[in-house]
């Protein structure tokens, strides 16, 4: 029934327990996860997770935050691309939320990194995960740069945990990108986000955790995981005032559209 297109199961705080999550997720009928890599050094970890379970995929990328990694090439991100079950690029972007003394101009590292991954997107025609965060017009600009404008040929993506601005919801729509939420949009201060829950077309919208960070309302403060992201469904639900069924059916299958191939043979 639900679909969390963004969780970390091999971070710490969750790695020890798949089995108990496996378990919980059945529970809350979330049928499937699209494990997320965020440097080159845990791939194997990510990619093994998509090779012993049926209903876990997985992705190949750097983060944006990620420093002293192995700086990505654009033959690293390709050949790991290819293998089974991996089904996007990412997660990759730019933020600048933490400079740390540094200027924005000084951020050309992070630059050149999120161009490497979109360039493997296109040549791989597998979609982008993007995180952007205080940086979203040089995200969009440089999506727009690569070619990214929505046209024939384009790779696409999600915007995932999305916090933007609605005129940054409506550019990356624009472009051609889905947008994801998180358990940020049921707290009580995300009142922008839900105007821009609202207004995302249902066909254009994702569900995710973010596990194991982010845990919505009522788990608030706790460790996240993706047994928890019907109470985002349910929120988006609510804010549309409409069924929480067509929520859970339209992002799983916007989930299996974006992401070719992850169409279950068989659920938990």
């Amino acid at each position: 029934m639900f679909t969390d297109s963004h969780c970390h199961l091999t971070f710490p705080e969750l790695a020890a327990q798949l089995p108990q999550i496996r378990q919980a997720m059945a529970l809350a009928q979330v049928e499937r996860a699209l494990c997320i890599c965020t440097t080159l050094e845990e791939f194997d970890r990510v990619h093994a997770l998509a090779l012993g379970y049926d209903n876990f995929w997985a992705t190949v990328g750097v983060h944006p935050d990620n420093e002293g990694v192995t700086e990505p090439r654009l033959d690293d991100l390709v050949e790991r691309g290819l293998r089974p079950r991996v089904v996007g690029i990412g997660e990759t972007g730019l933020d600048y939320f933490r400079l740390a003394g540094r200027s924005v101009a000084d951020m050309e590292w992070q630059r050149e990194r999120f161009r490497i991954h979109i360039r493997a997107a296109r040549q791989l025609a597998k979609p982008l995960v993007i995180h952007t965060r205080s940086a979203s017009e040089d995200t969009l600009a440089l999506l727009r740069e690569e070619g990214e404008d929505g046209a024939s040929g384009s790779a696409g993506g999600v915007f995932h945990c999305f916090t933007e601005r609605m005129e940054v919801a409506k550019a990356a729509l624009d472009l051609g990108f889905y947008i994801s939420f998180s358990g940020i949009l049921t707290f009580k201060s995300a009142r922008d986000l839900h105007e821009v829950a609202r207004f995302v077309p249902l066909d254009r919208m994702l569900i995710e955790t973010d596990s194991p960070y982010l845990a919505p309302v009522p788990y608030r403060g706790k460790t996240n995981n993706p047994s928890y992201v019907p109470w985002v469904a349910q929120q988006l639900a609510e804010l549309r005032g409409c069924p929480l069924e067509l929520i859970a059916q339209a992002t799983s299958r916007n989930f299996e559209r974006l992401f070719s191939g992850v169409t279950l043979d068989k659920v938990l």
